[in-house]
């Protein structure tokens, strides 16, 4: 039988779903759900392929899907909330939040038989843990082969024992580290746990319904299953959620700043929409407009890679993507979100250029 699926779950479709259905045919994706939304509705919500290849079942409009990174900006616009209301500054250095920071060195020399520490310039502060300058790598050895397997508590305590790699400013470096701090210091500030903070203050107040750490049964159903290039590169083959310990609904599991969030292209483009018309929605004001001015605009060395508060930053867009391929962008000379949400670890062939290819078809036309 042919591996084909295309259908469309919108009132007012306006996207390009046959331009992926030929990367779904050519065995390149397995499916896809793709929005496209202005500050004021969807215009478009569209379904491509498989949420299950073997079973071929068509991907529903309503598929989740693990979002990983795209959870830094949720992340980080929660702390802008205590930016707002006065009680964090970007500037301030973390050890103001988190003690356990204080004295924090930085690696001055070092070869496989010696390590020589000295003072930084000047401590990591909440805006280098915001833009990846901080000088803390990625991750840590007992944060692997799992992100969701200690405390925000006790994973800050292990980071604040680790040297800095470079002078806070001076380089950029995608920390997963950094965006769990700013979970911590969320923590500290507010008083109630991170997950906590966000559910209230964030996904229940935006309408968030489908956005969450722990996905329930109900929404474990509708989980597409995650695919990568098979062993010859050219076919798909099934692969589990890596870097998540399973069952996914299982609440031992961590919430974890840096990447655990699952949802759907609903609830992400209402999150995007809430940021492109300035923190505001529905009559409910989330940010201040200074607030995400500053999240969505540069705030790196223009020598580094373009990063603002918690945003990837472009030349007219900005926006954030994904470890499984997801993205979401927000083009602000156009006022328009797109949102592409597929659960790859790799793609065969020419498939990792479905996001692209859909995005400029939708875009132009």
């Amino acid at each position: 039988m042919a591996l084909s699926s295309k259908h469309s779950d919108s009132s007012a479709a306006c996207g390009s779903p046959s331009i992926l259905q030929l990367f779904v045919d050519r065995h390149e994706l397995a499916g896809a759900v793709t929005l496209m939304a202005n500050r004021d509705e969807i215009l478009s919500l569209e379904a491509v392929g498989w949420a299950d290849v073997a079973a071929q079942t068509p991907m529903p409009g309503n598929a989740l899907f693990w979002i990983a990174s795209q959870t830094k900006p949720m992340t980080a616009t929660a702390l802008m909330m205590l930016v707002d209301e006065g009680l964090v500054n970007v500037d301030d250095e973390v050890e103001r939040y988190l003690p356990e920071f204080a004295g924090q060195m930085l690696v001055a020399e070092q070869d496989e038989h010696h390590q020589l520490l000295k003072k930084p310039a000047h401590p990591m502060t909440v805006r280098n843990v915001l833009n990846h300058t901080s000088g803390l790598p990625f991750l840590t050895p007992v944060e692997q082969p799992f992100i969701d397997g200690l405390r925000l508590r006790d994973a800050t305590q292990i980071y604040a024992l680790l040297p800095l790699q470079f002078e806070p400013d001076s380089q950029y470096l995608y920390s997963n580290i950094g965006t769990n701090i700013v979970g911590r210091i969320i923590e500290v500030v507010s008083g109630i746990s991170y997950e906590e903070f966000m559910r209230r203050r964030l996904f229940e107040p935006l309408g968030l319904a489908d956005t969450t750490f722990w996905p329930n049964k109900e929404q474990l159903n509708r989980l597409a299953k995650s695919y990568k290039a098979d062993g010859e590169n050219s076919g798909l083959e099934e692969t589990p959620i890596l870097y998540l310990q399973h069952p996914l609904d299982n609440s031992a599991r961590f919430a974890t700043p840096g990447g655990g969030l699952f949802s759907t292209a609903k609830d992400v483009a209402r999150f995007c929409r809430m940021i492109l018309r300035g923190g505001e929605m529905d009559g409910k004001r989330y940010l201040s407009e200074q607030s995400v001015g500053q999240m969505t605009t540069r705030q790196t060395a223009a020598d580094l890679e373009s990063y603002g508060l918690g945003w990837q930053v472009g030349e007219s867009s900005f926006g954030h993507g994904g470890a499984y391929a997801t993205n979401m962008t927000i083009h602000a000379e156009k006022q328009l979100v797109t949102v592409f949400l597929v659960q790859h670890a790799g793609f065969p062939g020419n498939g990792g250029a479905s996001h692209e290819t859909w995005r400029q078809a939708v875009l132009n036309a």
